[in-house]
C-alpha cells in the first residue's frame, strides 16, 4: 500500500477489511471495544460521486448532498476518507454503520459522505481499541493531524473537527 497505510498499522491499528466483508460478516471480526477507526480508499483514481448513495434516511432525512458538495470536500494525495471513534464498542458502532450504508435507517450520520462514493463497499476500515485512552481525544488528535497534513482540509466523510 503506501505510508498511510503502514503508518496506521505501526500505530496499533488492525483489521484492513473492505466494507462489502463487513457488511457480509456482520462485523464479527471487530472487537467489542471502545476505539477509533479509519475508513481508506486504496483506488487512487479520482472518485466517482453518486446522486443517491446507499446511506440510509435516519429519521426521514436525506443523507445526499450534491455532488459539488462532495467535490468540495474531496482531499487529494490521501487514502484516508474518514475518521471515527466510539466509547461504546467498536463492534457495535461499525456495525451501525455499515447498516447505515445499506440503506437502513439507523443512527450513523456521520461519515454519511463515504456511501456516496461508487466504489464504497470496496473502502478498507481499520480500527484500534483503546482500552485506557479516550476516544473523542484520539479522534480529535487525528483530524487535526490530518488537516496539518493536508492544507487545514478535514477528512473527506468528516464533517466536523
Amino acid at each position: 500500500m503506501n505510508t498511510e497505510f503502514d503508518a496506521l498499522q505501526q500505530q496499533g491499528f488492525v483489521g484492513f477489511k473492505k466494507v462489502s466483508e463487513l457488511m457480509a460478516s456482520r462485523c464479527a471480526e471487530v472487537c467489542a471495544q471502545p476505539g477509533v477507526y479509519v475508513v481508506l480508499r486504496t483506488n487512487t483514481d479520482y472518485p466517482i460521486f453518486l446522486e443517491k448513495g446507499t446511506g440510509g434516511y435516519f429519521k426521514g432525512k436525506n443523507p445526499n448532498v450534491s455532488i459539488d458538495e462532495l467535490s468540495r470536500n474531496w482531499v487529494e494525495d490521501t487514502q484516508v476518507v474518514y475518521i471515527g471513534m466510539t466509547r461504546d464498542t467498536l463492534k457495535t458502532r461499525l456495525h451501525t454503520y455499515m447498516r447505515f450504508g445499506q440503506e437502513e435507517p439507523v443512527g450513523h450520520w456521520g461519515g454519511r459522505y463515504i456511501w456516496q462514493l461508487a466504489d464504497s463497499s470496496d473502502l478498507l476500515v481499520c480500527w484500534k481499541p483503546l482500552a485506557n485512552e479516550d476516544p473523542r481525544t484520539i479522534e480529535s488528535e487525528m483530524i487535526e493531524q490530518f488537516k496539518r497534513e493536508h492544507a487545514g482540509c478535514r477528512p473527506f466523510a468528516n464533517l466536523q473537527g
